[in-house]
């Protein structure tokens, strides 16, 4: 078995694409493509926050306090417009002539004077989803109606200065119980195991498909197969190559992204990030390791047995794309808010490895669920560890 494990990592070490998948795309690609990820969507949400919005106000002359406040923000710009029907305004914004319609009633100073409610339109395009256009408005009218309030208490004679206890008798102060690390652990924790368990299936797929239907393209699997080694410690030995290849991918990327995440935080003045990360604590990135292991046998043994069934290597990778949906969907359970680590979700396949990275990374895992994960994980990765086996010894597998 050992033979045919270092053979089996020998030829693969000297394989080009082999250096790329598992060292190359951990180290530099993962790590620039999640930061041109971030570049992208911090420059997008600056240029949101930025953006000048054009706007036509109808009926201005009823709130003049408001009209002002909104020609003088620095987010706003006013267009002269002579449209004032609800559909010629939807129209020209459609057009691009403007961005935004305010429609002010024009009995509104009547109904203030009255006491009455009164109801704005707001016409504009809401499908954006960094809509910092209606949160700078909401600002500006928050601060116009609480100006109106004063004024209409002083009419009814309440005192202005009792307006916060008369509106809000009751003001709750939330004081939180969890510290700076739990609570980015909770945002980001199931993001990193969605990173790192898919990596596991990746840096695993190129060498299962290589040693399996690659080599019977080749013209070598049966040179091996008339070898003085019997076929389990031939299938083990190949298992072994791709669980090293799938756990070293994911290795490499931990420590890649741990180096990046330093310099970033380090140049950009991330301390709350830095910080986090180095409360992480030697035990906890090694627990974090022990859940890897037993999914990145899974991993091996089901991509090992499609490669030994599949006739060609471009047979093996369509038999192999539906099984990447497969692992996800598990993962984006995990991320779903309220989806929290219990006995229930302990026994659910790929989410409670998830679950209890998440946990790990927050430091408030349950060690008792956590050994229960761990054991039936190693359960089911050993059950298909001895069906990939099986299935080396039949020959209309390995000869179809």
């Amino acid at each position: 078995m050992w033979q045919v494990y270092f053979k089996e990592l020998t030829e693969l070490m000297r394989d080009k694409k082999t250096l790329i998948f598992v060292i190359l795309l951990p180290i530099l690609i993962f790590p620039v493509l999640f930061g041109v990820m971030g570049l992208v969507l911090s420059t997008t949400t600056s240029k949101a926050m930025q953006e000048e919005h054009r706007y036509v106000i109808v009926n201005a002359e009823q709130a003049p306090q408001f009209a002002e406040a909104l020609f003088y923000h620095k987010n706003f710009r006013r267009i002269d417009s002579d449209l004032t029907d609800t559909q010629q305004l939807i129209a020209g914004i459609r057009a691009g002539d403007f961005d935004m319609a305010l429609v002010i009633p024009a009995d509104f100073q009547q109904r203030q004077s009255a006491v009455e409610q009164s109801e704005w339109q707001l016409i504009y395009n809401q499908s954006s989803q960094l809509d910092f256009m209606f949160q700078y408005f909401n600002e500006l009218m928050r601060k116009f109606t609480e100006d109106l309030q004063m004024t209409s208490l002083s009419q009814l004679g309440v005192d202005p200065q009792r307006l916060q206890a008369i509106l809000k008798p009751v003001e709750v102060r939330r004081i939180d119980t969890a510290d700076i690390r739990e609570n980015i652990g909770e945002k980001i924790g199931a993001f990193i195991a969605y990173i790192l368990i898919p990596i596991c299936l990746m840096g695993a797929s190129y060498p299962a498909i290589d040693m399996g239907a690659g080599e019977k393209e080749r013209g070598t699997l049966e040179t091996l197969l008339i070898c003085p080694v019997s076929r389990t410690a031939i299938v083990l030995g190949k298992f072994l190559t791709v669980l090293t290849t799938g756990l070293a991918t994911t290795l490499i990327t931990v420590v890649s992204l741990g180096v990046w995440t330093a310099l970033i935080s380090s140049f950009a003045g991330l301390d709350v990030v830095a910080n986090v990360m180095s409360s992480i604590s030697i035990t906890d990135l090694l627990l974090i390791f022990l859940m890897l292991l037993p999914i990145s046998a899974i991993f091996a043994s089901l991509l090992l047995a499609i490669s030994i069934y599949a006739k060609t290597f471009k047979e093996a990778q369509n038999y192999m794309s539906p099984l990447s949906f497969v692992v996800l969907m598990p993962l984006v359970a995990a991320i779903l808010p309220g989806v929290n680590l219990t006995t229930t979700t302990a026994m659910i396949p790929l989410t409670n490895v998830a679950l209890a990275i998440k946990e790990l990374v927050k430091g408030t895992v349950d060690y008792g669920l956590l050994m229960m994960i761990f054991a039936s994980t190693v359960v089911l990765a050993g059950a298909l560890v001895a069906f990939c086996v099986h299935w080396f010894q039949q020959e209309k597998v390995l000869f179809r």
